[in-house]
């Protein structure tokens, strides 16, 4: 999985989790060219990496087993991760065609992943049971429609969203979207504290932390609910709710679009030509779980944006690991947690491939992208859970 030996880095990911779907061991090596995978040959997997062009070399038991003696050694940084049970994965999206797309369902599709399609009505119908592993679309947990009111109330794909989102609250029992939307968040804070895997880029990161400290608090003004936001709502908020963020303050001008000052889209002077941030590097023996969400082929990930691009790191709370970030522009791009028994990443931005991905543009052609070192985050997340939810070593 280095730079120069693998061709397909994002369909190495599906051959691995085709190959634990078949209840074979696949072996992480962590910090081994780019993080590797070793799996026993069986002319099965050879020929699905043949079908699918990854690239692949053989080698003998005692090779293998002088490996992963080689990894154990205390004196290197490289540690042999087992994935063991597949996990089975659900992506938050709406039923309703949108006029943008999901990175994340992008590079599942590419890499041949498994995952069904859930919205509002399956959460709220506890059907988060069933899964390991959970992504939130490019979402608005907040109930203003993706603060999309300035630009766009009047274009048909607005209208529609806006009357279908309306339509499922009331068929779920609750007067405003707003409402819906935290019952929402709710039943994936229990979902993750119970052991789930929270994966989620863009708007539906902030917007998600924001839901959860304004429980109780009406944010959104009359033309996306019918009535005027309370009076002193950001005095208001409670921190010790959210999952990642503390001491924002919200932005409830309907025609901003911006939901806080947790996302610094607004704020950054960062140029496109040097929009980059880099991986902080963990210790594979005791930092595990950082490790394997960090494994790449490149230790500098090119910048994207999105509606929220970047978080702002004097408003993450302490326990929260950075794992990837702009230094000098004081920015964390890529930020991961434990919350009870489960865990979660947040990934600012939209597309990796698509510096500014715009309403109506299409959807990014990842074979033009098959070494996408910023996609690869993504599919880390999603074997992350293959190893049994492994904690930190403390």
């Amino acid at each position: 999985m280095d730079k120069s030996g693998q061709r397909q880095h994002l369909k190495a990911y599906g051959v691995a989790f085709w190959v634990l779907e078949r209840e074979q061991e696949v072996y992480w090596l962590l910090n081994h060219r780019g993080g590797s995978f070793l799996l026993n040959h069986h002319p099965d997997i050879e020929r699905e990496c043949r079908v699918r062009g990854v690239s692949f070399e053989m080698i003998s038991d005692g090779d293998a087993a002088a490996l992963l003696d080689a990894m154990a050694d205390p004196a290197t940084n490289k540690e042999a991760v087992k994935l063991e049970k597949a996990p089975k994965i659900a992506v938050y999206s709406p039923p309703h065609m949108s006029p943008w797309d999901d990175a994340v369902t992008l590079v599942l599709t590419y890499a041949e992943i498994p995952y069904d399609v859930i919205y509002d009505e399956e959460v709220l119908n506890d059907e988060l049971a069933g899964y390991d592993w959970l992504h939130l679309h490019h979402e608005d947990f907040t109930g203003q429609y993706g603060k999309f009111y300035a630009a766009y109330r009047n274009a048909p794909w607005y209208i529609k969203q806006k009357k279908d989102l309306e339509a499922m609250a009331a068929k779920t029992g609750f007067k405003k979207v707003s409402q819906m939307k935290l019952a929402v968040v709710k039943k994936i804070k229990e979902f993750t504290v119970g052991g789930g895997f929270t994966f989620a880029m863009c708007s539906a990161t902030d917007t998600y932390d924001i839901a959860l400290a304004a429980e109780g608090l009406d944010i959104c003004e009359s033309m996306f609910d019918g009535d005027p936001a309370d009076p002193n709502y950001n005095s208001r908020l409670d921190y010790s709710k959210t999952f990642a963020f503390t001491d924002f303050t919200l932005v409830t001008n309907p025609m901003e679009y911006e939901y806080s000052n947790i996302d610094v889209t607004n704020t950054r002077n960062v140029k496109a030509e040097n929009d980059y941030f880099g991986l902080f590097e963990f210790s594979a023996k005791w930092d595990v779980v950082p490790s394997m969400l960090t494994q790449n082929h490149t230790r500098v990930i090119k910048g994207f944006m999105g509606q929220t691009t970047a978080f702002r790191k004097s408003l993450i709370k302490p326990h929260v690991v950075i794992l990837g970030e702009n230094k000098s522009a004081g920015e964390a791009r890529y930020i991961h947690g434990e919350v009870g028994k489960g865990f979660f990443t947040f990934y600012g931005g939209h597309d990796p491939e698509d510096y500014q991905h715009r309403v109506g543009d299409p959807p990014t052609d990842l074979t033009m992208f098959p070494d996408s070192p910023g996609y690869r985050l993504i599919l880390n997340n999603v074997l992350f859970p293959a190893a049994r939810k492994k904690k930190q070593k403390t």
